[in-house]
C-alpha cells in the first residue's frame, strides 16, 4: 500500500510537467503548418497524438504504452501527417527509457521525408530538432519530478521525526511528572515517620511526666494549671496523630501499590493496565487496593484460572476497575454471597459507585465510582 501511495505521488508530480512538454511538442510541430496547408490526414494525426498522450499517461503497464506509441510511428506510413508529431513520440520513448525507439523512430522519420517530400530537407532538420528538444525536455521534467519527490520525502520526514521528537518529550514529561510525584509521596511518609518517632514520643514522655507530677502535687493552687497542661498535651498529641495519619494515607501510590500486589499475586499469571491520573480520592485509592487483595483471595480459593487481567482507568466523570480471569466452574449465587463479596460491595457503595459479578466467561468483577 505504502509503495502504491508513493507511485501515486510521483505520477501526480510529474503530471503537470508531462503535459506540458507534450504541448510544447505540439506547439514545435504545428510550426511546420508554414510549409504545408492543413488537410483531414493533418487533423486525424493530431487527435491521434493527443489520444496517444492522454492514453500513455492513463495506461499502467509499460508495455501496452510501448505498443501505443510503435503503433503511431507505424501508423505515418499510411497517413504521413503523423510524422509532424513524431517529437510526442520521441518523447514517450524517452520517458519510457526506451531510447533505441526514439533513434529508430527519428531514422524512419529522415528516411521517408528526404526522399520523398517537398522541402525534406526542412522537414527532417525539423524532426532532428524535436527529436533533441524532446530528450532535453524529458531529462529536465524527470529531474524536476525527482526533485520535488525528494522535497517531499525530506519534508515527511521532517514532520515524522518532530512527532516521534513531541512524542518522546511528552513521555520524558510525564515521567519526570511522576518522579516528582513519587519522590514528594516518599517526602511525606518520611515526614510523617520523624513526626510519629520523635514529636510523638516526646509528647507521650511529657504527658506521662505530667500524670507523675498530678499524682505528686498537693498543693491545691497548681491542680488547675496541671491540668490545663495536660489537656493541651493531649489535644497536640491528637492533632499530630491525626496529621500523621492524614499524611500517610495522602503518600499511597495507588500505581505502586497495585503493581506490588500484581507482582506478589503468584497463583498465575496477572497483568496490570493501569491508565490513571495522579491525583486519586484517598477513599478511591483505598477502596481499589482492598477490593484487588479480596478479588486475587478468591482467585486462590474458587478459582482454577490460569490467567488473570486487572484493568484502572479514569475517565472524565468516573473511575474504573476490572478484575476478571478464565477461570471455569465458579458459581456466584448474589443471595449467598460470601463476607469479601458483602465487603467489596459496602465500599463501593459507601462511595456512590457500582459493583457487578459476572461468571459467564470466568470471574469478573467491574466497579465504577463516580467523581
Amino acid at each position: 500500500m505504502n509503495k502504491s501511495l508513493t507511485q501515486n505521488k510521483k505520477k501526480e508530480g510529474g503530471k503537470m510537467g508531462y503535459f506540458t512538454d507534450c504541448g510544447l511538442l505540439v506547439l514545435l510541430s504545428f510550426l511546420r503548418l508554414f510549409y504545408r496547408l492543413p488537410d483531414a490526414g493533418f487533423l486525424i494525426a493530431f487527435l491521434c497524438t493527443v489520444i496517444l498522450v492522454c492514453s500513455t499517461y492513463a495506461l499502467g503497464k509499460k508495455c501496452i504504452r510501448i505498443v501505443l506509441g510503435a503503433g503511431m510511428g507505424l501508423l505515418a506510413l499510411v497517413i504521413p501527417e503523423m510524422f509532424f508529431f513524431y517529437p510526442c513520440l520521441f518523447y514517450l520513448f524517452f520517458c519510457e527509457k526506451m531510447p533505441l525507439l526514439a533513434l529508430g523512430a527519428w531514422a524512419l522519420l529522415v528516411c521517408r521525408t528526404m526522399g520523398s517530400w517537398e522541402n525534406g530537407l526542412f522537414f527532417a532538420a525539423a524532426g532532428s530538432l524535436g527529436l533533441l528538444f524532446a530528450f532535453f525536455m524529458e531529462r529536465n521534467t524527470r529531474k524536476c519530478s525527482s526533485l520535488e519527490e525528494e522535497l517531499k520525502r525530506t519534508r515527511d520526514d521532517s514532520r515524522e521525526r518532530d512527532l516521534l521528537l513531541s512524542q518522546k518529550n511528552k513521555a520524558l514529561l510525564e515521567k519526570q511528572d511522576y518522579e516528582i510525584y513519587n519522590a514528594t509521596l516518599k517526602e511525606r511518609n518520611r515526614i510523617a515517620r520523624e513526626i510519629h518517632d520523635n514529636v510523638g514520643h516526646v509528647l507521650s514522655r511529657s504527658i506521662l511526666m505530667l500524670g507523675a507530677a498530678r499524682t505528686m502535687n498537693k498543693e491545691a493552687g497548681l491542680a488547675a494549671l496541671l491540668e490545663n497542661l495536660e489537656d493541651s498535651l493531649n489535644f497536640a498529641m491528637n492533632s499530630i496523630r491525626s496529621s500523621v495519619h492524614d499524611l500517610h494515607d495522602e503518600a499511597v501510590n495507588l500505581r505502586e501499590a497495585e503493581e506490588g500486589l500484581v507482582r506478589d499475586f503468584t497463583f498465575c499469571q496477572a497483568e496490570l493496565t493501569y491508565d490513571m491520573t495522579q491525583e486519586i480520592p484517598r477513599e478511591v485509592k483505598y477502596c481499589f487496593i482492598s477490593i484487588t487483595k479480596e478479588a486475587f483471595a478468591n482467585i486462590m480459593k474458587h478459582s482454577n484460572a490460569t490467567r488473570v487481567q486487572l484493568i484502572l482507568r479514569e475517565h472524565p466523570a468516573l473511575y474504573q476497575m476490572c478484575v476478571e480471569d478464565n477461570g471455569t466452574g465458579v458459581v456466584y449465587d448474589p443471595g449467598n454471597a460470601g463476607i469479601g463479596i458483602l465487603n467489596m460491595k459496602d465500599r463501593v457503595k459507601a462511595l456512590g459507585g457500582t459493583l457487578q459479578i459476572s461468571t459467564r466467561k470466568g470471574f469478573r468483577i467491574f466497579i465504577t465510582i463516580p467523581k
